[in-house]
């Protein structure tokens, strides 16, 4: 005998509150803006560190549009054809962002510099030193802006750990996604500020080449961490350790059963966990005084685990 539970709101809109866009909208709002700029100062100043940047925010840009549409898409009540609902499509927009988007903005700008230092042409003009330094400096001061607000969204997630540890436990994939990108870009307008700034000193063309070659070995590498990580989400994570004592104690504590069998769990999405256990009772116990236990077990693990929306209890017999 097997008891389920299913709490899922209408059109998936109860989501709790890692759902919310408001840390992707404010690192869209930056990048197009950071873009535009950066375009028309590489237009103007021939910097090649200058078109890698332009290249990145667009990138980073076209990264906040996929997970939008990814958590739009991921709302979708479940049906028929899929009865666990569309939860994990968050986890394919966010692998598409790390492996196409970044390593795409990466593999231009290793191109772009590359090129620029078998050419012994290309100069930053002097004229307009002053250009690439100023809308640098500008970038830095909004992706610095949208760093805080994204960290001030994930610091509810993030709990006691350190930021490293966010990246690679959470299992909302927007979150790290955008911390990981804010952190890319600030990096990635240093190595840009070098390079104009030593080319500008210098006249020489190739430390501006280098710069642009740097920030695409750091997309790149970006790209690789957060594709690791989402990697990891889309085969399918379960729950916590945390979690899991959660859920073991939870079933233990009122003396409905002395025995979990066997217990599995996995994620179905960011904010949906699946709980799967079968637990020993009694073999005199009625069916009806059964129902009854596992449903005072499972009230009480959907509160020691509000994500834990979908829940199978099996009741059987403990045979060694």
């Amino acid at each position: 005998m097997g008891r389920v539970s299913d709490q899922r709101g209408d059109e998936r809109g109860d989501q709790p509150e890692g759902g919310r866009p408001l840390a992707i909208l404010a690192a869209l709002g930056a990048n197009v803006g950071i873009a535009i700029v950066k375009f028309v100062a590489f237009l103007l100043s021939g910097s090649s560190s200058m078109l890698a940047e332009a290249v990145h925010s667009l990138a980073d840009s076209g990264n906040q549009l996929l997970l939008l549409l990814g958590g739009r898409r991921a709302r979708r009540a479940a049906d028929p054809a899929h009865p666990f609902g569309y939860g994990r499509e968050r986890y394919i927009y966010a692998f598409v962002v790390a492996i196409i988007l970044f390593s795409v903005g990466g593999v231009f700008s290793i191109f772009e510099g590359i090129e620029k230092v078998q050419s012994a042409s290309h100069y930053v003009r002097p004229e307009l030193w002053w250009l690439p330094i100023a809308v640098l400096l500008a970038s830095a001061v909004l992706e610095g802006t949208s760093l805080r607000t994204g960290m001030r969204e994930s610091r509810s997630h993030k709990g006691s750990g350190t930021w490293v540890q966010f990246i690679r436990r959470a299992k909302n994939p927007e979150l790290p996604a955008v911390l990981l990108e804010d952190v890319a870009a600030l990096t990635g307008l240093i190595f840009a500020l070098i390079g104009v700034t030593l080319s500008l000193i210098t006249g020489n063309g190739i430390f501006d080449a280098a710069g642009s070659i740097a920030i695409g070995a750091l997309l790149v590498t970006v790209a690789i961490v957060l594709g690791t990580e989402v990697k990891s989400l889309l085969v399918g994570e379960g729950a916590t350790e945390g979690e899991l004592r959660a859920i073991e104690q939870a079933v233990l504590a009122g003396g409905e059963t002395d025995r979990i069998i066997h217990l599995r769990t996995l994620y179905l999405g960011p904010e949906e966990l699946l709980v799967a256990a079968k637990i020993a009772m009694p073999p005199e116990r009625s069916l009806a005084d059964a129902a009854r236990a596992t449903d005072v077990i499972e009230g009480r693990i959907r509160a020691a685990v509000p994500v834990a929306h979908l829940i199978y209890l099996e009741p059987d017999v403990y045979r060694p």
